[in-house]
């Protein structure tokens, strides 16, 4: 892959929300060559921070169910959306898996430096399906993600928290991805000599 290549694959890369997804299965070699790439993201003193529960099929669907509790628990009654529970139902025909995305803290960096790590594995991961230009990726944060019953759920390890949930599916034929936005690189750089 030329420089040029790998710039336009970087700038192409765009979250594909579920309701983009077709429901189609993603297969496992496609998976695996994410996995594999995230796992050579950039790591302080090669802790290796990055943590991945891929959730498919009936388990997913416990996940998701699990998504709907904790919503319905955490969420005040002035805030609540019911259609917020029909979009987490949804999912269960929409992606083909869900990985949670867990850091796990070592003691000898600091924790920001783990969950640096751990966002690049996700780029990694991220950019590889990209790449494929059939399948893609959307990074979601509930609120909820952070909470012990959730972490119960997950069954996290000591030391270990989620960061959130990253939904992989087949891109429907018909969804059209948005071209990028950003503003100008030299406006955020400021060089010292």
């Amino acid at each position: 892959m030329s420089e040029i290549e790998v710039k336009e694959m970087i700038r192409k890369r765009r979250a594909v929300f579920p309701k983009q997804m077709s429901g189609g299965k993603v297969p496992s070699l496609v998976l695996d060559q994410a996995l594999e790439a995230a796992n050579w993201a950039p790591t302080h003193r090669r802790t290796e921070p990055w943590r991945f529960r891929v959730y498919s099929g009936k388990s997913m669907e416990r996940l998701l169910d699990q998504c709907k509790e904790c919503y319905v628990r955490s969420t005040p009654a002035e805030s609540y959306n019911h259609a917020k529970i029909q979009k987490i139902e949804l999912r269960k025909k929409q992606v083909s898996h869900i990985i949670a995305v867990c850091v796990q803290r070592h003691e000898v960096v600091p924790e920001w430096e783990e969950i640096a790590a751990t966002s690049m594995a996700v780029q990694n991961l991220w950019l590889s399906l990209s790449a494929t230009n059939l399948y893609g990726g959307y990074w979601s944060t509930p609120a909820y993600a952070m909470e012990e019953d959730f972490a119960a759920f997950l069954r996290l390890e000591e030391h270990e928290r989620c960061l959130g949930l990253f939904y992989i599916g087949e891109v429907s034929k018909d969804t059209q991805l948005p071209e990028g936005q950003r503003g100008d690189w030299s406006e955020k750089v400021g060089f010292n000599t």
